[in-house]
């Protein structure tokens, strides 16, 4: 059988291997077609001479079977057997096949040697395959990607520091132990301002989205800013979560403020079944040791771990902690908005600067939140009930839940 020799192909599939971090196989799958591809170019260059066209479907019979041993590849034809040849490409005429098989028969297939000569083919191949081929270990290599990253999607991952591209940091992540490390993106909206991005930092970060189709760049999105980063890192914390004892029920981020002048905060709302467990406690830890751990790795980031109720009223009041409450009133159950009454001394704290405490708890509870001083409002209320109220902050707040196991169902932008 003829042969194309290509020199160093064993030692080049190790070192192509080793370079684009693929398994040998996908490298020799992905010479194979290149060089099927240079094949294709160089019989049409040939065919457009004699000024005939092949339909896009014409070189599907012929593959390439590379020989490692001998350094070199052929190119392989299926074809049929038949009476009156129409194609010699595709078919071969039973007479001919019976020279070598008795037992051949007409629609039977077979397998054919159809390697063009080394000098008339070798150097055109060589020319035609080699862009074909980095494209082809470029699909392979995203093919990996989304393959072996697909099931790690929403969830948590240790990323490195390599580069900066305009206001994104590119970042090395890795599936497992002992996997070869991938580039993931972590765009600027899904930063933190308190991080120190500098090269070879580490963090750990939220896999948000490992894209589809052909991209450039990273194929991997990342973020330190989704609120199923603080999920993670307190069912890593706190053993209570991990064992169901005590459940995450709504999470309410604000990872990049709207004001430089205002940082970063969380609100997490937890419960438990257990009549001797506190879920606040179990999540702050002893002398706040757990929540300091998860504050530390968000760089300084606020976080209030706040009791959920099933009563509207009191879930309300936890989700303005710190501030102290008055009093609830849930002014319009179908709209759900609710008017809270605190001491005028924990007004500004029950705002909290630029808004951010009663916009976050709005956010957690699905309430709109008017606050306004007890006082005031009893004087200008006198002994008349209390009216609607409209809302003091024009943010909807947008429940973000949990399942029982604290895997985020929906989470927000």
């Amino acid at each position: 059988m003829s042969l194309v020799n290509l020199p160093g192909l064993k030692q080049m599939i190790v070192e192509i291997s080793d370079l684009h971090r693929l398994p040998e196989s996908a490298v020799r799958d992905a010479l194979r077609e290149a060089l099927l591809k240079g094949y294709e170019r160089y019989r049409r260059a040939q065919q457009m001479e004699k000024k005939q066209m092949y339909a896009e479907d014409y070189f599907d019979n012929f593959e390439v079977e590379l020989d490692t041993d001998e350094e070199g590849f052929r190119i392989l034809s299926t074809k049929i057997i038949v009476d009156e040849i129409e194609n010699t490409d595709h078919h071969i005429a039973l007479k001919e096949v019976q020279e070598v098989t008795s037992e051949a028969q007409i629609g039977d297939s077979v397998v054919l040697d159809v390697t063009p000569d080394q000098k008339e083919f070798g150097r055109m191949a060589a020319i035609q395959t080699k862009q074909v081929l980095l494209q082809k270990l470029r699909d392979q290599q995203r093919k990996m990607i989304q393959e072996e990253f697909q099931e790690l999607e929403g969830t948590v991952l240790q990323a490195r520091v390599l580069r900066f591209e305009r206001q994104s940091v590119v970042m090395a992540v890795s599936s497992g132990y002992g996997k070869p490390e991938v580039e993931a993106e972590l765009p600027k909206r899904e930063q933190l301002p308190n991080d120190n991005y500098r090269s070879g930092a580490t963090f750990k970060v939220w896999l948000k989205k490992v894209r589809d189709g052909v991209h450039r760049g990273p194929q991997l999105i990342v973020s330190r800013a989704a609120a199923g980063l603080v999920v993670d890192l307190f069912a890593t914390e706190v053993p209570e979560i991990e064992d169901e004892v005590v459940r995450i029920v709504a999470v309410a981020r604000e990872a990049n403020p709207p004001s430089r002048h205002v940082g970063p905060r969380t609100k997490i709302a937890v419960d438990t079944l257990e009549r001797d467990v506190d879920p606040v406690g179990a999540c702050i830890g002893a002398r706040g040791s757990r929540i300091q751990a998860v504050v530390n790795e968000l760089r300084g980031e606020k976080i209030d771990a706040i009791r959920w109720s099933p009563d509207p009223a009191t879930y309300i009041a936890n989700a303005l902690s710190p501030a102290m409450v008055d009093q609830v009133l849930l002014v319009d159950t179908e709209e759900r908005q609710a008017l809270v009454l605190v001491p005028e001394n924990q007004l500004s704290l029950a705002i909290g600067k630029e808004g951010q405490n009663v916009r976050l708890a709005a956010r957690l509870t699905g309430w709109k939140i008017d606050i306004k001083d007890t006082a005031r409002y009893q004087s200008e209320q006198g002994n008349l009930p209390p009216v609607a109220a409209t809302p003091a902050t024009d943010e909807e707040g947008t429940e973000e839940k949990f399942s029982e196991s604290a895997t985020p169902l929906t989470e927000e932008e």
